[in-house]
């Protein structure tokens, strides 16, 4: 989400601001993080190995803002030799599933990170927690509260004026040891009451106004069946879940700066081992998207894509699958660097870390999106010529062989019956070399009944292969090509941003935003025939198209499927 119109770099800018995280690389220069860290252990409050945690709820999958944190608690971990837990927080069943919980722990293997030990989960810890609340009801640090939710609304004031008590906050000990345990033995709906902590209802931070520590939930756990009926909140969850596993840095986002007095207030009272130290950093803020779970979900649920993986979407697992490598991830994140001052940081930045990497890395194809047949006249109608091509034009990734045929496609938008000079593709009565093949020129068009040019009437230079003509026939440029015998159908999805506007949040309907051609579907596409045998997640460059990914689900041999990952260079630099 970016909300203050800020953004950190420009398209034009990208390389430059690459460039200098990569030499603040080169010379160590350590951010904050790094920086307490290197402190605790100079001071003696770190004498053990540093462990980490990354404990996402598992209430919907993890987006590019998710990265970020991921490469920084596993990265801290692995830096300085210690470890990092995976933990799912998951303190809500009503809005967890078994689907979310697959999905994050895939999109964390995915970007190449192995937590330490088992997977943990809050609801591994429920029967300590239900025993460090009975603490601090003892100590005479929570009651029992029966207002209602309007009435503790009420209650807790508001920024500029302070709470009133509770009615119930001066219960005696014994009374709300009881009435906690009746909570607990689900003789109470749903509702009829909370425990709170007892804090202070004036405080200026209204995260210390009586906090809810459990609620009541008569719902099924996917973890814990329906062993309880009682559930703790996040907030008194967290930092008793990052003692109970020695956790010694919660690095977490700014949004909970104003919840580390509470997370503090809880570890201060109770009978603990370890006393975790949070930290908080920048949350990620792109523009042209959208990083809240719930406006995600609306997303979904709406049908405004095809799921959480849906190649527009901004989660990892719709990253992945729209061709975005774990390497290109990581890059960006160290890309944008990590700082506790809150910034909006330019989509391309994410963009030209694939592309770049994809420049040096994709093997070269061709299809062509929107063909036209152009026939060439003067080659032999059973002819079969095999051209060879390499598979990258500056890496040594082996040759590709291109079946060429009297009888080919070209896309529609590289011929023209007229055209001025400026248009460097094939014109009537001109010529224009075919990419690793011949110069073919144009002599005629047949048309179908609305006018539209259904065929190309061509001559070819058998002289021409890899060789300038001779005489005074000029060239205008270079095109791709398909065998139309040879070549292949193929479904080619071509995708682009999901919002047409820079701040998306900023409109009155996060709706309004939504770019009407961040997908458009191409069923009648031509690929050469070596691409059949690519396999599901595997990326090509489509020469002069773009970076393409076979699908991961989709694709196979007899039905391909291709994902436009993103085009050769960056267009909406230019809107």
């Amino acid at each position: 989400m970016c909300t203050d119109g800020v953004v950190v770099s420009k398209q034009d800018d990208l390389v430059a601001q690459g460039q200098r995280n990569a030499d603040a690389d080169s010379v160590q220069v350590k951010h904050f993080l790094q920086q307490t860290i290197d402190k605790d252990i100079d001071e003696g409050r770190l004498t053990g190995p540093l462990v980490t945690r990354f404990p996402p709820e598992p209430n919907g999958y993890l987006h590019i803002g998710h990265a970020k944190s991921i490469c920084l608690n596993f990265g801290l971990a692995q830096e300085y030799g210690g470890v990092c837990h995976l933990r799912f927080d998951d303190t809500n069943p009503e809005k967890e599933s078994d689907e979310f919980i697959r999905s994050i722990k895939e999109d964390v293997e995915w970007l190449g990170f192995e937590w330490h030990g088992d997977i943990r989960f809050a609801s591994n810890y429920f029967d300590q927690l239900h025993e460090l609340a009975i603490q601090l009801v003892q100590k005479g640090h929570a009651y029992v509260c029966d207002l209602t939710a309007d009435q503790a609304r009420e209650h807790r004031g508001t920024l500029t004026q302070p709470g009133i008590n509770s009615p119930y906050r001066e219960r005696s000990v014994d009374e709300n040891l009881a009435l906690f345990e009746k909570m607990r033995q689900g003789d109470f709906e749903e509702g009829a009451c909370v425990l709170r902590a007892k804090i202070d209802m004036a405080s200026p931070n209204m995260n210390l106004r009586d906090p809810i520590m459990y609620r009541i939930r008569k719902i099924k756990h996917h973890q814990t069946g329906d062993q309880w009926c009682i559930y703790p909140t996040y907030d008194f969850t967290h930092g008793q879940s990052d003692a109970i596993e020695g956790i010694t840095h919660s690095i977490c986002t700014l949004e909970f700066e104003d919840h580390r007095p509470l997370y503090e207030w809880y570890l201060e009272r109770l009978d603990l081992l370890a006393t975790p130290r949070q930290i908080e950093f920048a949350r990620l803020n792109l523009n042209y998207t959208v990083t809240s779970k719930r406006k995600l979900k609306r997303l979904v649920d709406e049908n405004i894509v095809s799921g959480w993986d849906d190649p527009r979407m901004p989660t990892i697992s719709g990253l992945r699958r729209r061709g975005f490598t774990p390497h290109s991830l990581r890059q960006f994140c160290q890309m944008i660097g990590v700082s506790r001052n809150d910034s909006c940081v330019d989509v391309g930045m994410l963009e030209f870390a694939i592309r770049d990497e994809l420049d040096k890395q994709a093997t070269r194809a061709m299809c062509v999106m929107d063909p036209v047949k152009l026939v060439i006249t003067n080659y032999p109608e059973d002819k079969v010529e095999e051209l060879i091509a390499p598979a990258h034009p500056q890496q040594d990734m082996g040759e590709r062989v291109l079946p060429f045929t009297r009888e080919i496609m070209i896309d529609r938008a590289d011929f023209r019956e007229e055209a001025n000079k400026k248009y460097k593709r094939l014109v009537l009565n001109n010529g224009i070399r075919l990419r690793n093949g011949y110069v073919v020129y144009a002599e005629d068009v047949v048309k179908d009944a609305n006018g539209d040019i259904v065929e190309i009437y061509c001559t070819y230079d058998e002289n021409t292969l890899g060789k300038k003509p001779e005489g005074e026939r000029k060239v205008r440029g270079v095109i791709h090509w398909v065998s139309a015998t040879h070549g292949k159908r193929a479904r080619v999805n071509v995708y682009d941003r999901l919002f047409s506007v820079e701040f998306p949040d900023k409109e009155d309907d996060l709706l309004d935003g939504v770019n009407a051609e961040s997908l458009t579907l191409r069923d009648g596409c031509y690929i050469e025939p070596s691409l059949l045998d690519a396999a599901p997640e595997q990326r090509f460059q489509f020469e002069r198209e773009g970076y393409f990914v076979a699908d991961r689900y989709d694709h196979s041999h007899d039905s391909p499927v291709f994902n436009k990952i993103i085009g050769l260079r960056d267009t909406w630099a230019k809107k």
